[in-house]
């Protein structure tokens, strides 16, 4: 397995090892590697001659500056980890100053409105830090398809809005949520949960589930009371959001229309870890 530090020795690797014509499949990460991670990889690996992942704790998206300190950071572990799944996958794993030089700030992008809903009400500037490190990274990759999961269905969005508005020449590929076998949805921060946090987390998709057996009968005010009144009994669980919005706009809904599709999105607080989800409605 190779891992590059710097993008030119990158970029220099692909260049003499595959032409115009080989299919790259892309994974961008931050580390912290898990298995939601491995089958994104696995189906890079299947669909590509070559599988590139970066791993790279990207610091423009985090709003939050604890949480950039906090974030784990396990390359050793996570090349291991790679291993199990193949020696030919290419590892990119950058400083900051590799990827932006001498400033480390993100540039400024209008993602149609996506941006503004969710995530971007109360992450500011979040998602033009993910759009700045995307975007560089698929400039020096230069993937033919590149691999994002649902969990951050969002962000997804935003990246397939980014890649059409810039017309790159990428096919994003959305995938599954990959979920613990209690349903919590796998996730980087989920390692620094404490036991009772751990314990207590899958009420997150549980309650996900139950609102989308509720939406085929229920107003969506009532399912909105409903999980607001439910979250306010857990005592180690603290609701920052649920909302159920159109799956195209992002925008939240107050009536159901038959031609449209829905999705509940949600996110928690387990003392100061952030965790999100979200689940098809219909």
């Amino acid at each position: 397995m190779v891992v590059f530090k710097k993008k030119s020795d990158l970029i220099a690797y692909l260049s003499s090892n595959f032409d115009s014509n080989s299919s790259i499949g892309f994974v961008p990460t931050m580390g912290a590697l898990h298995q939601g991670h491995l089958s994104l990889i696995q189906k890079a690996l299947d669909d590509n001659e070559l599988a590139v992942v970066s791993i790279f704790v990207n610091p423009t998206q985090f709003d939050n500056p604890n949480d950039l300190v906090a974030y784990p950071r396990t390359l050793e572990t996570d090349v291991e980890l790679l291993k199990t799944l193949s020696n030919d996958i290419v590892v990119y794993s950058p400083n900051a100053e590799d990827i932006y030089g001498d400033e480390v700030v993100a540039s400024n992008f209008s993602f149609g409105g996506l941006e503004n809903e969710m995530e971007g009400q109360f992450r500011t500037g979040h998602f033009d830090g993910v759009g700045t490190i995307v975007k560089r990274l698929f400039e020096i990759v230069r993937p033919t398809n590149a691999y994002f999961g649902e969990k951050d269905f969002q962000q997804l969005a935003i990246i397939r809005h980014m890649v059409k508005q810039h017309g790159l020449p990428v096919t994003i590929v959305g995938c599954p949520i990959f979920r613990e076998d209690d349903g919590l949805a796998m996730s980087s921060r989920n390692v620094r949960l404490t036991e009772n946090q751990r314990d207590t987390a899958p009420f997150i998709y549980k309650t996900l589930l139950t609102a989308k057996t509720k939406f085929g009968t229920e107003s969506v005010t009532k399912i909105n009371e409903w999980v607001n009144t439910k979250f306010s009994k857990v005592e180690a669980l603290n609701l920052e959001y649920f909302v159920i919005a159109d799956e195209n706009t992002l925008k939240p809904i107050e009536e159901k229309k038959e031609q449209s599709k829905y999705r509940a999105f949600i996110a928690v607080y387990a003392g100061d870890i952030r965790l999100i989800d979200n689940i098809a409605l219909n």
